[in-house]
């Protein structure tokens, strides 16, 4: 009997059909996973030194045109990446690592960041988007928050680390990112917002220690921050909850 739909006896356009979303499907996975290896390979293994780990697939390079003329190609199969201070507790894969170094400064465990680019982030305007309140005076702290400016720090040791000089905001967010502290020697630092607690009488930090404001990572340009600038003073903090103190990365019990 003939069944209408029917190329033969045993297959019919339904059965294609389902042929060709199974291949498009495939190739659809394929070339999603392939996409996702432009940033991030190779990769490093930890248990070989240095042995390169490219993955797969890895697709051929592509060139992005940035914003001011820059471009940028990845997989950039060819990159190096900056030596870390730290060594591996054992030879085993996966093994915990231990800075070798000033703990705050490895740039590994909560201390680790990301290579952005050194310039500062613009907003549509070709302005740099963040900024302190000196430069932008168009903003200022609503009249129900507390204004830090002129409050001590104090440090997660009970210590002043420095005086809050001014507020550094995001204009896109309309929302303030760093405290730009003074401390004893005239130099100015910058406390990320998110590490600090605002009270009326003082601004509170118990990521790190008195002694350590003098090490937070300068800025190239005192009125802006770029964003390899902006991953380096946010790891040190968050260095600094691990390492500031060796009691920290003591176990509890």
């Amino acid at each position: 009997m003939q069944t209408v739909g029917n190329i033969t006896g045993y297959v019919d356009l339904a059965q294609i059909l389902l042929y060709v979303f199974w291949i498009f499907f495939a190739g659809l996975i394929y070339y999603l996973v392939q996409e996702g290896h432009r940033e991030g390979y190779p990769l490093e293994s930890s248990s070989s030194g240095r042995a390169v780990v490219k993955g797969f697939p890895i697709p051929e390079p592509k060139t992005f045109l940035l914003e001011g003329g820059r471009s940028v190609t990845v997989p950039d199969l060819m990159r190096k990446e900056p030596a870390y201070n730290a060594v591996a507790t054992s030879p085993t894969s996966g093994a915990p690592i231990e800075p070798t170094g000033e703990g705050m400064l490895a740039a590994v465990g909560p201390g680790a960041y990301s290579n952005r680019e050194d310039v500062p982030e613009m907003t549509s305007h070709g302005r740099p988007l963040i900024q302190p309140l000196r430069v932008v005076s168009e903003y200022t702290v609503a009249s129900q928050d507390v204004d830090p400016r002129g409050l001590p720090v104090m440090a997660g040791d009970g210590k002043q680390g420095g005086t809050v000089k001014d507020i550094w905001i995001d204009s896109a967010e309309m929302m303030f990112r760093y405290l730009e502290v003074e401390i004893a020697n005239g130099k100015t630092v910058l406390l990320p917002m998110m590490f600090s607690r605002i009270r009326r009488n003082q601004v509170e930090v118990n990521s790190i220690y008195a002694r350590h404001f003098a090490a937070v990572p300068a800025l190239r340009n005192p009125n802006q921050i770029t964003k390899l600038e902006e991953e380096k003073i946010s790891a040190y903090y968050g260095g600094g909850t691990f390492y500031a103190d060796p009691k920290r990365s003591e176990p509890l019990i």
